[in-house]
């Protein structure tokens, strides 16, 4: 049975687009390992470029210096703590 169906097999002809089946297959993993040897070059060139866009952002956009509050003992006052509203001057 199985030897029968293996002489038909013999037989018959191989489709035409089985010929260039190996060179695709060839091609595309020779495309998948130059992408691959690409990518830390790209990787490095995407960091340098937001490495550079946030220094330039961080300088060309300077706000001016403010001067911190001084620190309350416990905390800064507000105007809605229980002592405040408890207090009736």
């Amino acid at each position: 049975m199985m030897d029968e169906e293996l002489r038909i097999l013999d037989r018959v002809d191989l489709p035409a687009a089985l010929d260039a089946l190996d060179d695709r297959i060839m091609g595309a993993l020779a495309l998948r390992r130059r992408e691959a040897a690409a990518m830390p070059r790209m990787m490095a060139l995407a960091a340098f470029i937001s490495l550079a866009g946030g220094v330039f952002a961080g300088s060309a956009i300077s706000q001016p210096a403010v001067a911190a509050s001084p620190l309350a003992p416990f905390g800064p006052a507000s105007a809605l703590a229980p002592s405040t509203l408890l207090d009736v001057r």
